[in-house]
């Protein structure tokens, strides 16, 4: 029986493994410095200890990313003028207005000029970031990119671990080991790298040849990492996290429904079930850690709650609330040892401290709207499409315990940026050799000879 031919209709470039695009190039080299040029700065010339070495200026910093974003900006031109198009997916169109409302915010800040120098700081970074990577060739695989940036620090901590570099807690009069923190500034910080190392690296395994053995290597040592660093909310993220992800595309693609649709009712019915039994997160973590208290989080968050209620709408300004000076209500309002607190340890928490209820309904359409975006490169690559939604549930989630949203030079920020426009980069990617089975045109009738069916001779003739 003749097969039906099968015809591949191309409507972009091929992607290959060996194309180089400067535009890809700089948000990558955007992501090498906060995850591994900055951090061994720091390890080598380390800041002041406390909350004033959180308030220095780097002048390291105060190069790179100015000169960052010149150089992205002038690639964009130059694209742009040989015939570039820049599409503004929904969520990059949400992460400008989230930011944008953080910029304005700048207006009624409680210290506008701590809030304008952040923003100015969080605009070069999205600026090298999302502009180029938006106008970067469809062939180039930024994904590869940053997987390479955490093979990298990935195999430079486990090399690193027999010099013992470990953070370290005051309890009581007693400085107790509390894990293995690495080239990095905490423990926290090594597991939430790993972690997501190990996500990119399960990405790997799917490669033939010396990719499947890289990231092999980078897995496993990206479990030692975790093990070792003590960091129980990263090693129990990079389980969930891919099983959630797994999860919501099977169900997205099976009923043809956007992955955020599935997420949110997922959510929901956590919620319902959670209030019915009782079963809260306070309960499922003392059943975990033994603490219920998330470390003493709790304490941060009530007093977080209570300044937010005094200006529940717009908030104190943008990264205007923590950091910001002596006579700032975190010091002269906050009980106890909250007062030599960072932020929240709760990015939503924090972001409703500095934009308000405005400010977090802007932030939880950019998530939705990324989500959303990432079901779009479900279409054409059910792998890749896991991988990012992986990497941003494990943001998402973790930013329930730290706080990671707009935070300028944060490893998982510039992650979750980079995730961010991956997907936008497929939100209007034509179908790549994409398989359209057509039946073979039949030859015309006018063409067609018949020849008698040949029968074999046993004497019958029919």
């Amino acid at each position: 029986m003749p097969r039906p031919s099968t015809t591949h209709l191309s409507a972009g470039p091929r992607i290959t493994a060996s194309t180089f695009d400067i535009c890809a190039l700089i948000p990558i080299a955007a992501f090498a410095y906060s995850s591994l040029i900055q951090p061994l700065i720091y390890f080598g010339f380390p800041p002041s200890p406390g909350l004033q070495g959180l308030l220095e200026s780097r002048v390291e910093n105060r190069i790179f990313w100015p000169a960052l974003a010149a150089i992205a900006l002038i690639a964009a031109a130059q694209r742009l003028a040989r015939g570039g198009r820049l599409s503004l997916p929904p969520n990059i169109i949400s992460l400008c207005a989230y930011f944008g409302f953080a910029g304005a915010s700048v207006a009624w800040a409680l210290k506008p000029e701590f809030a304008f120098v952040r923003f100015v700081q969080e605009a070069m970074v999205l600026t090298a970031i999302v502009l180029p990577a938006l106008l970067s060739s469809p062939a180039a695989d930024m994904m590869r990119g940053m997987f390479a940036c955490f093979a990298a620090g990935v195999i430079l901590n486990v090399l690193l671990i027999p010099g013992g570099y470990a953070s370290y807690a005051q309890y009581g009069a007693q400085l107790v080991d509390i894990g293995y923190q690495g080239y990095f500034s905490g423990k926290n910080l090594l597991g939430e790298f790993a972690a997501t190392g190990f996500l990119l690296a399960l990405h790997e395994l799917r490669y033939a040849g010396h990719r499947r053995v890289l990231g092999l290597v980078v897995a496993i040592g990206a479990v030692t990492l975790i093990f070792i660093s003590s960091s129980k909310t990263a090693l129990g993220l990079a389980l969930l996290a891919p099983a959630l992800a797994l999860l919501v595309l099977l169900l997205a693609r099976s009923f043809r429904l956007s992955p955020v649709l599935i997420l949110a009712a997922i959510v929901l019915g956590y919620i319902v079930l959670s209030e019915l039994a009782g079963f809260s997160t306070n309960r499922i973590a003392y059943l975990l850690t033994g603490d219920s208290s998330f470390t003493g989080r709790t304490t941060i968050w009530a007093f977080s709650k209570s300044e937010i209620a005094q200006r529940p709408l717009l908030g104190w300004g943008y990264q205007s609330f923590w950091l910001v000076g002596a006579d700032a209500p975190s010091v002269t309002e906050a009980p106890g040892w909250v007062k030599a607190m960072p932020n929240s340890h709760n990015g939503f928490y924090d972001t409703m401290l500095e934009l308000g209820y405005v400010g977090l309904t802007l932030l939880l359409v950019f998530l939705a709207t990324t989500v959303h975006v990432i079901g779009r490169v479900l279409n054409y690559d059910f792998k890749r499409a896991w991988v990012l939604l992986s990497i941003a549930l494990f943001v998402m989630i973790y930013n329930f315990l730290e706080t990671l949203w707009l935070r300028a030079f944060d490893v998982s920020w510039v992650v979750f940026v980079l995730v961010t426009v991956e997907a936008a980069r497929h939100w209007r990617r034509p179908q790549l050799a994409m398989p359209i089975h057509q039946p073979a045109p039949k030859p015309s009738a006018r063409l067609i000879r018949t020849r008698p069916m040949w029968r074999p001779r046993l004497g019958i003739r029919f």
